[in-house]
């Protein structure tokens, strides 16, 4: 904003943080100033940081009278920090200093964190401002080339993109994971007898008869006791210890062997050498360490985990052998009584181990020493998770590796939007001189190929200006390449020049600001192989505007059952508004999955989704009732969220399955956070219905507690007001088509990086937790979708029903109440709209008794699962394409299932917003409802004390209001209704 009364200004910006202050030099003259300065603040207390905010206050100083006048302000939040690695350019709008303050334009700021010893905080300013022309060197530091400019060829008349940048020491990143904090009190006592738990209770997944399901198929509800103590209605209500971060799932008691080293181990074989190794012995179950050839002082440092419920031995044996071709031989053994291990609860420092002189087989001293730590704890103790465990105990006839079976946390990668707009070409050179090119643009990424349309150019210039979508995932492997082809003929294309560029090197964006385009000179290929060509410069040339777009949320899920709604850019996050604390207790009644011993027999696995983070239980062996009790905690960003948990059987354990060496599925669960009431425990068994061609088949039971806390009660109210997704989805939205291809790339980048990491998380496991093949068609779920549309519509056909009755004088008493009421109406009409509420307000307060008490869960009614043809199931088990019918036919039925498939998604969508209103009133989002309920007795007030004829007066001219005063984003009720749950999370 001009200040100086000459149409200009001379800014500056002041910058508070922390106590500290600082200020950048001052630009005169400059509405438009570029200063690329940065500072360093000091942070004093890390952990006060989201406490903290950055103030960055922009100035116009007059250097004749020595005042300055204030331009605009800006305040950042310490929790809106983020590491250097992850910080982009953000341009703030200048906030008013107060009410009467005239205030335009918006600053550059790039903020992040950094813990980089060698930064040292920048000299605060001086008490006394003299306004010096400009600050001490010590208060300014020139930022490199490659900083202060990214595009270093900037268009002519377009002034170089300035960037600020501001340093700051970090706080330390707290994250949840399966193992609990060694800094929290935890408390276990052992428990000779447990009370019998009351007997499980089946509940129904919804009131109406039509979508009641048979018994074996519905929810049960239990009471188990869990670390907190009793669980009866989502309550503790008798909790025996004091709660610890393990209590949602069973207390577990573990004899916890760690064998560190060794030392002085006599030689074994004639050469003098000694290839040792270590077994540990409890009663039947024993665990072996990995062996060393030819080393006397071995280093093993390996924990194991003996159930105690399991053993059916007092003596634990630790035995050292020396590994050889034929029979191992016998080094040297110590044994230790149970009865004298100590119990360590943490938050106690780990067992120190202590030196053991080892004793031959009749107990008689011998030669070496082994160190060992043993001691009796629960699944709390950190070294569980790397822990050998017994109930994980590979048959000796199967190899294995370990880290198949141990329990891990997996971090998803970060997926970013890459937009590439490709503009024009310039010189282009082709063999055939005689003709013009028939050219077009090809883009690679990786596995994702893109192209633009074919430009039939009049000159050696053609022009596209199209914009084209990939994936991709830090760490960035791949990159971006460009290739210019030209139609020579049918089916037969000639390279003219290819451009390769790193996705490093391109910029990032978190808004809709415009990128600045780029020339890239093209290179001619020699050779047809783009990795072992040779290549020589020549004049043609590419315009390009290439940034990655981090204002979107990577869809690489459903939008119906997503787990995460945040945008790529961590500046845009907003704060979490709860905690997400997830029990997997046991499986029940599974279903073997393989034959072992002439016996059928299973070992299962849990995989859980909830954001960017997986988790994998550990695997139990050749159990169909495996007891997992692990805990894992996710932090919530948006109620209107879906966690998943899925089970799966190993096949990676020597012993093949029906579909090889791939993980076989047993069955899902999918539960909406916003379903789920605030601090209650939600402790119950969920059938694993899974739909086969012979028809559904319940593989078993999951028995699981889920826990949803809210840190603000307030700011879990006002998401429901926000919009669904981030704002770039709205101001530059994408369409359907290239949301559903985007969704299946990122899908498959996250399946190859989580495959990629140790143990894997396989392919196959990946592609069903995130529904890869939801799109395709299926007659049965058009069926069911029809139905569930039918079933929204019920409510209107018996309305319509009941007023046929009425006017055919059926039951004349009810036709003369509603002709009284009728008149009523007519003569009063204010009183239609706040009867209209009222009665909607009774409603919802009449069906708060009948809530329900549980969270959602698969319905096979609903799905249509039950009465399906078996040649609909043929065809939805069909591989696609399909394999029926020769080539002609096969190609007309693709296409069919193909525009089938989205009809379906149609039908479905409609069906969801239909049974979004019938939750406004059903409490199945109890805070939603809460909201809806409220709302309807203000409004009921607010409309009887208002003439009806200025509030149709007043929503008539809002209707017809001017674009001017319309936003481009959804409106608060639109967004209010978008969170609104659907049986979508119940479909199979």
């Amino acid at each position: 904003m001009p200040k100086d009364g000459q149409g200009s200004s001379s800014p500056c910006v002041e910058l508070h943080f922390d106590g500290q202050k600082f200020r950048t030099t001052i630009k005169e003259k400059d509405l438009n100033p570029v200063w690329n300065e940065r500072f360093y603040f000091n942070i004093s207390d890390p952990g006060s940081l989201p406490n903290l905010a950055l103030e960055a206050w922009v100035y116009n100083i007059n250097r004749a009278t020595h005042s300055k006048t204030c331009l605009g302000k800006v305040r950042i939040a310490g929790t809106s920090f983020v590491p250097f690695t992850d910080a982009v350019v953000m341009h703030y709008p200048l906030e008013k200093r107060g009410m009467f303050s005239r205030v335009k334009g918006e600053i550059g700021l790039k903020v992040f964190l950094t813990d980089d010893p060698s930064v040292k905080p920048s000299d605060p300013l001086p008490a006394v401002d003299p306004f010096p022309n400009n600050p001490p060197p010590s208060q300014t530091h020139q930022m490199p080339a490659r900083v202060l400019n990214p595009n270093p060829n900037p268009p002519l008349g377009q002034k170089s993109e300035s960037r600020h940048t501001f340093h700051s020491i970090p706080k330390e990143d707290h994250q949840h994971y399966a193992a609990a904090p060694v800094s929290e009190p935890v408390r276990y006592v052992a428990e000779p007898m447990k009370p019998e738990p009351p007997p499980t209770r089946i509940v129904r997944m919804y009131s109406s008869a039509s979508s009641q399901q048979p018994v074996d198929y519905a929810l049960k509800e239990t009471n188990p006791f869990l670390g907190g103590g009793q669980i009866v209605g989502g309550r503790v209500i008798r909790a025996e210890k004091p709660a610890s971060t393990y209590d949602l799932v069973e207390q577990m008691q573990y004899l916890f062997v760690r064998v560190v080293k060794a030392r002085d181990l006599p030689a074994m074989d004639v050469s003098g050498s000694l290839d040792p190794y270590v077994e540990v012995r409890v009663g039947n179950y024993r665990g072996i360490t990995k062996h060393f050839e030819k080393k006397q002082n071995p280093e093993w440092n390996e924990v194991f985990a003996f159930s105690r419920d399991r053993m059916q031995s007092s003596v634990l044996e630790v035995v050292v052998k020396d590994k050889d071709l034929v029979k191992d031989d016998f080094v040297g053994l110590v044994r230790l009584d149970l009865n004298d291990v100590p119990t360590r609860v943490p938050p106690d420092s780990p067992l120190a181990p202590e030196w053991y002189r080892l004793e031959d087989k009749k107990g008689d001293k011998t030669k070496g020493e082994l160190m060992l730590a043993v001691w009796i704890g629960t699944q709390a103790d950190e070294a569980f998770p790397d822990a050998w465990h017994s109930d994980a105990a590979v048959p000796t006839d199967a190899s294995v590796v370990s880290s198949h079976l141990r329990s891990k946390v997996y971090h998803g990668p970060r997926l970013w939007y890459v937009r590439v707009n490709i503009i024009e070409a310039q010189d282009i050179i082709i063999a055939d001189r005689t003709r013009f090119p028939d050219v077009y643009v090809k883009a690679r990424i990786g596995n994702q190929f893109l192209r633009t349309k074919i430009v039939q150019a009049r000159t050696f210039n053609p022009l596209w200006n199209e914009d084209l979508m990939f994936v991709a995932a830090e760490p960035f492997e791949d990159h971006l390449i460009l290739s210019v082809e030209d139609r020579v003929g049918p089916n037969k294309d000639e390279v003219i020049g290819r451009v390769m560029i790193p996705l490093g090197s391109i910029e990032r964006r978190a808004d809709d600001r415009m990128i600045h385009s780029r020339w890239f000179s093209l290179e001619k290929p020699v050779a047809v192989d783009v990795d072992q060509m040779k290549k020589e410069k020549f004049s043609s040339r590419i315009h390009l505007r290439v940034c990655l777009d981090g204002g979107y949320h990577v869809l690489d899920e459903s939008t119906h059952y997503s787990s995460d709604l945040r945008p790529t850019a961590r500046q845009l996050w907003k704060p979490s508004i709860g905690l997400l604390e997830l029990g997997i207790l046991s499986a029940e009644g599974l279903h073997p999955m393989k034959t072992r011993d002439g016996k059928g027999t299973s070992d299962t696995y849990c995989v859980a989704k909830y954001g960017q983070k997986w988790v994998r239980t550990r695997t139990i062996i050749s159990s169909l009732s495996p007891k997992y009790n692990e805990q894992y905690t996710w932090e919530v960003y948006d109620p209107a969220t879906v966690v998943t948990v899925g089970v799966f059987d190993n096949c990676q354990l020597g012993e093949k399955g029906p579909n090889g060496n791939k993980d076989a599925k047993i069955g899902k669960v999918r539960i909406r956070l916003s379903t789920l009431e605030t601090g209650r425990v939600y402790t119950h068994s969920y059938p694993l219905l899974v739909l086969h061609p012979s028809g559904v088949k319940k593989m078993g039971e999951l028995h699981l507690a889920i826990r949803f806390s809210s840190t603000s009660l307030i700011n879990m109210m006002y998401t429901y007001s926000r919009p669904l997704l981030p704002k770039m989805h709205y101001i530059r939205p994408l369409s359907v088509m290239q949301l559903d291809m985007l969704r299946h790339q990122a899908v498959q980048i996250v399946a190859a990086r989580l495959s990629r990491m140790e143990p894997p998380l396989r392919k196959e496991v990946v592609e069903y937790m995130s529904d890869v093949d939801s799109h395709l068609w299926s007659m049965r779920r058009s069926k069911a979708n029809f139905f569930r549309l039918m079933s929204v519509f019920s409510g209107l056909f018996a309305a319509g029903k009941w007023f046929g009755n009425v006017c055919a004088w059926k039951n004349p008493i009810t036709t003369v109440l509603v002709h009284i009421l009728f008149m009523m109406l007519v003569c009063f009409p204010e009183l239609i709209l706040p009867t209209v509420f009222l009665y909607m307000f009774l409603i919802g307060v009449w069906n708060y008794r009948y809530r329900p008490r549980y969270p959602p869960h698969m319905n096979t009614k609903i799905s249509h699962a039950e009465a399906v043809h078996p040649d609909e199931l043929d065809e939805e088990f069909d591989p696609f394409p399909t394999t029926r019918s020769p080539e002609l036919v096969r190609m007309r039925y693709d296409r069919l299932r193909s525009v089938a498939g989205r009809i379906q998604t149609v039908v479905g969508d409609v069906a969801t917003q239909g049974e979004r209103l019938q939750a406004l009133l059903s409490w199945r989002d109890p805070r939603a409802t809460a909201i809806f309920v409220l709302f309807c007795l203000i409004a009921a007030l607010v409309l009887y004390v208002t003439p009806f004829q200025v509030l149709a007066v007043l929503a008539g001219f809002y209707v017809m209001r001017h674009p001017r005063f319309r936003h481009r984003m959804p409106s608060a009720p639109i967004n209010f209704f978008r969170r609104l749950p659907a049986r979508t999370d119940s479909m199979l």
